[in-house]
Order: C-alpha cells, then structure tokens, then sequence
C-alpha cells in the first residue's frame, strides 16, 4: 500500500517539474533572440538590440508603444490627430513631442534615436516628407512602418495611396506583434490583441441583426467646405468597420479617400453619415461641429434622409485610419446604430 501510494505522487511530482520546465521552455522561446531582421513593407530591417530611443512619427504607432508599457524608452512622437489614448496621458506627457504634424529630419536625428517608427510611408519612405528608410539606415537608425501602410497598398501616385486588398485589424496585430518582438515584450503583445480581438467580439453581437439593412458614408474633412469632401473608399479602416458590423459603404472606391460631391452622395442616400472629429485643424471641415452646420445649411445635405433623421454619427478621425483606434470605431457605430434603434 505505502509503495503503490507513493507511486502516484512522485508520478504526480514528476509531471508537476515537468510542466515548470515546459513553461519556462516557452517563456524562453517568447525572448527575442537579437539581431533580429523583419520584413517590412518590402525590404529587410535588422534591429541589433531592443530599442531604448524610439521616435515615433504617428499617433497609432505612438498608442501601441505605449500599450506595450514602453513608453518609458521614447524620445519623441510627432504628427497627432486628437488626445492620446485613455489612461496614456502621464506617460505622453513625459514624451518630447517634436511636432504636431510633420518634424523635420533634423528634429528626428538631434533626439539620437536607435529606432524610428512611422505610421504612414508619407513621412518616412521612398518619398518621405520627413526622409527616406535610406536616409536614416546611413545614420544606422533604423526605420519600422506599420504594416497597415504598405501591404496590399500603393503609396506611389501620391495622396493618401490606393489600397489594392481590404484592410483587415490582422496587419495592425501584425504591427503590435512585429513591435513588441522588436522592444522584446511579447507576452504584453498577446494581452494587447487578445483585448483588441475581444471587444470588436462584443461589437459585432450588439446589431447582427442589421446586417445588409443599412449603409452609411464616413467623412474625414474636406480641403474647402464649398469643395467635394473627403470620403472613405470601401478597402481602408471604415470599409472593415462597416464590414464588421454588416453596413454598406455607399462609396465604392479603391482609393482610401476619394473626393466625391454631395450630389453624388445624396443619390447613394447613405442610412448613416459618420463625421470625423479630431483636433487637428488643417482644413476648416477638420472641426466637427464645421461639419454640422455644413450638414444642416448645405441646400443638398441638408436634404438627405440621414441628416433629417439625425443620423449623423461623430467618431474619432483616429478610429477612420488604419489604426489600434479602428476597434474603438465600430463599437462607437454599434452604439449609435443600437441606441437609434436601427438595428431593428
């Protein structure tokens, strides 16, 4: 009896030791294992070391660094829509903010850095306002681009580009994973998609039962209010959004935004407007509540269906991008669909 007994509980043991050594097998493997080279938007970045100055040129790619609890080895942020992430505002304020839109090269290199993230191949890439990967890489600085910028997009004819393939939260994981391997901090990676993946979960369920009942047309701004505005082509963030939730982008175009006439709007007849807020002010429409009152004088929106029936809905200009925000975006539109009783 005392034989077989004990038996059971050095097996019981072993496998208890066992399953230590497993995890910390895994915790282990989970350590970036430097120089690690990625592939990113087309061409091999290797980082020699996990990076203790980054620069980060782009609100998203600023909120993930902060996400992944790194903020406390940036040296800058540049080119921001609105107010920082909830709950981020101590850590940004410890940040050295180089610009609000565009910094110049110059104020990238004087903060030393020993890594350089962008959102948008616009400020670093091959026609980079702000520089090129090349540039950078002759300094031995190299250069992170959200995926979400150049897979399965066309940056050469200028403008915002032209998305070739849908636009799907998996190339913002993909940036979320790509960054926290580069910082070596891949377990709070997994926590951050892991929420992201939850809560556009929860979204989806509120207003299943609209889908193909609705559609809706996204307004970012427009370079004059007497001029066409810019709206959201179907394969950016808004076309996943309304993909997501079951509702029809009236706009049909490839490019991430267009310009198309209030004419042309008002014959698609969208259920929804949603309007873009932000703090920038570049053009006069980037204000809000300039969009309101446009909506309710403009002798052709003023008639649409959608305006009348105040189904006009405010989201974060943030959330119309590629961005961790793209989440935030479709539980706000479940919301207001949910609350105006739409999804009946």
């Amino acid at each position: 009896m005392t034989h077989s007994a004990a038996a059971p509980r050095a097996a019981s043991f072993l496998s208890l030791v066992a399953g230590f050594v497993l995890a910390a097998g895994a915790a282990q493997a989970a350590e970036t294992v430097y120089p690690l080279t990625l592939e990113n938007c087309g061409r091999p970045v290797t980082f020699e070391k996990a990076s203790e100055r980054a620069v980060s040129l782009g609100q998203s790619s600023t909120e993930i660094l902060y996400l992944l609890g790194v903020g406390d080895r940036m040296v800058g942020t540049a080119v921001w829509i609105g107010p920082v992430l909830a709950g981020y505002e101590e850590a940004n304020a410890k940040v050295e903010r180089l610009a609000d839109n565009d910094p110049s090269f110059e104020s990238v290199v004087a903060r030393k850095p020993d890594l350089v993230t962008t959102q948008f191949q616009w400020h670093v890439g091959p026609e980079g306002v702000v520089g090129t990967p090349e540039q950078f890489a002759e300094l031995k600085i190299p250069v992170y681009t959200s995926p979400a910028d150049c897979m399965g997009k066309d940056n050469s004819g200028g403008g915002d580009g032209v998305r070739n393939t849908v636009f799907t939260m998996e190339l913002i994981y993909k940036e979320i994973s790509e960054l926290a391997q580069i910082f070596n901090v891949q377990d709070q990676g997994e926590k951050v998609i892991a929420d992201l993946k939850a809560r556009e979960a929860a979204a989806r369920k509120k207003i299943a039962s609209a889908d193909g009942k609705l559609s809706a047309v996204f307004w970012f701004s427009s370079a004059e209010l007497d001029i066409d505005p810019y709206v959201a082509g179907r394969n950016g963030a808004p076309g996943y959004i309304l993909s997501v939730l079951g509702i029809r982008n009236v706009i049909e175009s490839d490019e991430e935004w267009p310009t198309v006439g209030w004419e042309t709007i008002a014959k698609a007849d969208p259920t929804i407007i949603v309007t873009g807020k932000m703090e920038r002010r570049r053009y006069p429409a980037d204000d809000v509540a300039i969009k309101h009152k446009f909506l309710k004088e403009d002798p052709v929106a003023s008639l649409m269906p959608a305006v009348k029936n105040g189904h006009v809905v405010d989201m974060d200009a943030q959330a119309m991008n590629p961005t961790i925000r793209t989440i935030e975006g479709i539980e706000v539109l479940a919301d207001a669909v949910e609350k105006a009783g739409l999804a009946q």
